[in-house]
């Protein structure tokens, strides 16, 4: 710092013989000049070394990630020349939309910018869990836009209440169907364990246009898939813009003909209740009132509850609750 003052001052007295103003003509003085250009070049310079050290520190988590999955993993074949350990490049590229020589750079640690959107594409495709996933958006210095990253409303309270509307399956959403907390009928009202499904992936949209197990126990599939989609549009109306609301909708158009078919169609429609009929895996058909609760209108987020609509339905969800209460039992013994 010393050193780097004292060029500053030696370069000053130049500029002055120049004709500059002296330090008699009302200076603050060139060597305190040269101290803060001294400041803002050292901060400068360890900012750029701790930006390269991340980038390091980034390519070296997503090789070790890429390494250790199977081609078999993710539904592709292994062939009979390969040597690579994992994953190729471009396997990790075309599975995530992202261009080879792109991804191949991230790898090298290249001075590239990274949007939310591929960092998300990258995690699902690298099937990271939800530490792995913070970690990866911790080193490329962005924010995950995540439900699962983004779910602090969800508080104790609330959670009780939850529980204590059981049998009644009930859960809490926001406006782009992220699932962000569940009681345990829910969790086994349309698949056989939510709690399996990685929280990046529990939404309504995703699972009823992606998740065979989810889409089975829907009576009105097609009807609830477009209404989703309309009210989805209407939603995003106050979020353009925003990148969780974009990987979203973009994640839905890679990944189903059917949502890319009906989001062309421009439809909009309010949320309403309405009768609603599923098939669960434990308990059969129920029939249930859907009933939104809503917390917190800015953000659109609401709890949904699904109490019986006749009495053989109270009588399964009754049955499935107890379902549940007996695995959670069970588990709680295994540990």
């Amino acid at each position: 710092m010393t050193t780097m003052a004292r060029d500053a001052t030696a370069g000053s007295a130049g500029v002055r013989s120049a004709g500059a103003p002296t330090e008699s003509a009302g200076s603050a003085g060139a060597g305190g000049v040269g101290a803060v250009a001294g400041e803002v070049v050292s901060w400068g310079a360890a900012a750029s070394r701790g930006s390269e050290i991340r980038r390091h520190e980034l390519a070296m988590f997503l090789r070790s990630r890429r390494e250790r999955i199977t081609p078999e993993q993710v539904g592709l074949p292994r062939g009979r020349r390969r040597r690579t350990p994992g994953l190729r490049r471009e396997e990790v590229a075309q599975l995530s939309a992202v261009g080879v020589t792109w991804y191949t750079w991230l790898e090298q640690a290249r001075d590239i910018q990274v949007s939310e959107q591929v960092l998300d594409a990258l995690a699902r495709t690298l099937m990271l869990d939800a530490g792995e996933r913070a970690h990866l958006f911790q080193l490329a210095g962005a924010v995950d836009p995540s439900p699962a990253a983004q779910c602090s409303g969800i508080t104790p309270a609330l959670r009780l209440m939850l529980r204590q509307l059981e049998p009644v399956p009930a859960c809490i959403q926001n406006s782009r169907y992220d699932i962000l907390a569940y009681n345990r009928t829910y969790a086994r009202l349309m698949m056989r364990d939510l709690d399996t499904v990685p929280p990046a992936d529990r939404n309504c949209l995703v699972l009823a246009y992606t998740n065979a197990e989810w889409r089975e126990s829907i009576v009105f599939l097609d009807e609830a898939m477009r209404l989703m989609a309309a009210r989805l549009r209407v939603s995003m109306a106050g979020h353009l813009g925003e990148p969780a609301w974009k990987m979203l909708v973009k994640r839905l158009r890679a990944e189903s003909a059917e949502f890319r078919e009906i989001w062309e169609r421009y439809e909009v429609v309010s949320a309403r209740g309405k009768t609603k009929q599923f098939v669960s895996p434990y308990v059969g058909l129920v029939t249930v009132d859907h009933t939104d609760l809503w917390l917190a209108p800015a953000q659109g987020a609401r709890m949904v509850t699904y109490p019986p609509a006749d009495e053989q339905s109270r009588e399964r969800l009754e049955r499935l609750h107890a379902i549940a209460l007996e695995a959670e039992a069970e588990e709680a013994g295994a540990a």
